[in-house]
């Protein structure tokens, strides 16, 4: 059988999520991944597969059988998988499990939002709208495990699916300043966090790297897109993002060029 194969750019969390649950499956090798350079137009092949579409990643499982969106991606994998499980066994736990699942599109919209913002008047109310997200995190973790770790007793679906988003967040805590307030209120949550980042099958990214190539996201330019006076984009893989320096991070009142990221030669 003729391995499925997953086209996405490695830094992309909702590939990373994917990345993850292979780990914990220990199927790493299962999926073939290739890598897009979103920096240019996507190639004719892929937006024939995905129908014209230039969201990222995709499973072309052969046949012209394609898959997109990484949380149907993510069930595919789990299922066709089903050797070692990740997703909780019992009907109530799974369903818990998908009910904190749910929170994940609105809590990444509120920090790319955030991270994307180039106007110092809604700092405050765009931290505010992530910490309520935080909030219900933290309750609902308090409410169904609250003396543990993680939702349940290990690192389980819900985890894969938001600990990639606690890495992206990152670069809140560089642009932005953000951590989450000191206090009972969010101590559950901090804890979940912490453990999900420092899992061993989560480790596919780094602080740093998130900081640079994200650099324009914080400019407000996402998805490749270039911002203002600049030629080449922070996502591009050539120079490789550890010969770069950090970004500066007043991202308010000014945009770096493409030599003080060193993008290009100075």
């Amino acid at each position: 059988m003729t391995r499925p194969i997953i086209y996405h750019i490695p830094v992309c969390p909702f590939s990373q999520r994917i990345e993850i649950l292979l780990r914990l499956k220990g199927l790493e090798d299962a999926v073939e991944f290739r890598v897009v350079d979103i920096t240019v137009p996507r190639p004719a092949f892929l937006l024939e597969l995905t129908g014209g579409t230039t969201a990222l990643p995709v499973m072309d499982l052969g046949g012209g059988r394609v898959l997109k969106e990484s949380m149907v991606i993510l069930r595919y994998v789990e299922e066709a998988f089903d050797a070692a499980p990740v997703a909780r066994s019992d009907p109530y736990e799974r369903g818990i499990e998908r009910l904190m699942m749910t929170r994940e599109g609105p809590f990444t919209v509120a920090g790319y939002v955030y991270v994307m913002n180039r106007d110092r008047a809604k700092g405050d109310a765009l931290r505010a709208t992530l910490l309520e997200h935080y909030a219900w995190l933290d309750a609902f973790l308090r409410r169904h495990n609250p003396e543990g770790t993680y939702l349940f007793d290990d690192f389980g679906l819900a985890e894969a699916v938001f600990t990639p988003m606690f890495m992206r967040f990152w670069f809140l805590d560089y642009y932005e300043g953000f951590a989450l307030p000191e206090g009972p209120e969010y101590d559950r949550v901090r804890r979940w966090r912490a453990a999900c980042m420092a899992h061993p099958a989560a480790q596919q990214v780094s602080h740093d790297e998130i900081v640079k190539l994200y650099y324009d996201y914080a400019v407000g330019a996402g998805n490749g897109a270039l911002p203002e006076g600049r030629q080449v984009s922070s996502f591009a893989f050539e120079p490789d993002w550890r010969a770069r320096p950090m970004p500066p991070r007043d991202k308010y009142d000014r945009i770096a060029g493409d030599a003080e990221l060193g993008l290009v030669a100075g």
